[in-house]
């Protein structure tokens, strides 16, 4: 059976188990630097900033799978977006996504998100229009940069 699973807003206390909420700064505001936060747990990984266009897909949507990048945090900032969604999850016993702990957000275009490394998420979604992304990993091209394992149930995010 399938599990039903309501988007709601995002905010940065909900968020925060996750990693950090990105606002867009305001014109004279002071920088938001990321250093502290940035996490390579690999010598042999480098950056990768990629520029990803993302489809949009109307909800409700069908999840099926998560991923995860074990050495790496992973950011997501939007360049031309209307929303995306955001789906996370705390890990279980067994080192897979905690099924039961899943949670789903509602995401503005001008709000990027900051996962921390080892972070079980849902692979980007766009929502209403089609977007497009900076997104910054480590990586060292080895199957260790990253994880996907499909839900034991699907879930129906509304």
């Amino acid at each position: 059976m399938t599990r039903r699973l309501v988007a709601q807003p995002v905010t940065a206390e909900a968020f925060a188990p996750f990693g950090l909420l990105l606002p867009r700064p305001q014109p004279g505001a002071d920088r938001l630097e990321l250093i502290g936060d940035l996490t390579n747990g690999r010598d042999s990984a480098g950056p990768r900033l990629s520029l990803a266009g993302v489809t949009p897909k109307p909800l409700p949507l069908e999840a099926r799978e998560m991923e995860r990048h074990v050495h790496s945090s992973q950011s997501f900032v939007p360049l031309d977006c209307a929303a995306y969604l955001v789906l996370v999850a705390p890990h279980g016993a067994d080192g897979r996504p905690d099924e039961a702990g899943l949670m789903a957000f509602r995401v503005p275009g001008d709000v990027g998100v900051h996962y921390r490394a080892d972070t079980w998420h849902h692979p980007l979604t766009a929502l209403e229009r089609p977007a497009s992304f900076a997104v910054l990993t480590f990586v060292d091209g080895t199957a260790s940069d990253e994880q996907f394992v499909p839900l034991a149930d699907p879930v129906t995010v509304t």
